[in-house]
């Protein structure tokens, strides 16, 4: 089956093209590196042509509200038409747990905005909404410090290892379109400054970690159903203690 990663140099599609391919389909690593682009059009019609699957992994450049909804409303718009035009049967891709939960927040605003356009789209579909990974909480670390301390949310988090998520997605992209959403998790949730303190013991450093109920996460103040999935969701392998002692961490 040929199947085409929109995104797939980054860190989830690299990985979802390897697994795709070790299992015998014709991946495809569709981004600007390789020549595809959702936004200008480049290289779609001859990316999609043949497909039976894609998988929407394109994450925006840019982080401003305005700019991250024209870029997921562009990127989507695209994609769709070029799908529709090369008979795709099954477009997949990956959201965010919660982002309809946030309105404070653009960028989990543009999430939804995507998300719309894809169910409006006329093509099978499945939509599967992620925790945040295990790999960016270096980053969740460092956008709450100030000088010797970093603040951030009390609120209940429960992260993912990216290997699990890709586990997922192929599953999801060898299955048969649901026409819905499923929510994918961390197989434990813990207050976001408790996985904070956790990743900087991990690295030896010092800094302490103070609990914010006001600090802001893409620009949303956070409670506990906000980063959490729903009932019933599915749930990663790989804890979060574990893929530390198997990771460098750098702070």
């Amino acid at each position: 089956m040929k199947i085409v990663v929109i995104g797939g140099t980054g860190l989830i599609g690299s990985k979802l093209v390897k697994k795709l391919q070790e299992k015998g389909h014709d991946a495809i690593a569709a981004s600007p590196n390789t020549g595809v682009n959702t936004i200008t059009g480049e290289g779609l019609k001859e990316a999609l042509s043949g497909a039976q699957v894609v998988v929407d992994l394109a994450n925006a450049p840019v982080w401003e509200d305005k700019a991250v909804l024209e870029f997921f409303e562009t990127s989507g718009r695209n994609l769709m038409a070029a799908e529709k035009a090369a008979g795709v049967k099954h477009h997949l891709a990956l959201s965010i747990v919660g982002s309809d939960r946030s309105p404070d927040s653009g960028y989990l605003r543009a999430k939804v905005a995507q998300e719309n356009l894809i169910k409006a789209a006329g093509i099978p579909y499945t939509i599967l909404r992620s925790t945040q990974f295990f790999e960016f909480v270096g980053g969740i670390v460092k956008s709450g410090a100030e000088g010797n301390v970093v603040r951030l949310s009390p609120a209940l988090f429960q992260p993912i290892a990216s290997d699990d998520v890709v586990a997922n997605l192929a599953e999801l992209t060898l299955a048969p379109p649901l026409n819905g959403t499923v929510e994918v998790a961390g197989p434990e949730a813990c207050p976001m400054d408790q996985f904070a303190r956790k990743f900087l013991a991990a690295s030896g450093d010092q800094r302490k970690v103070i609990a914010d109920v006001h600090w802001r996460y893409f620009g949303a103040e956070l409670n506990d159903r906000s980063l959490t999935p729903g009932d019933r969701p599915r749930l990663g392998s790989i804890r979060f203690d574990d893929w530390l002692s198997r990771n460098a961490v750098q702070s």
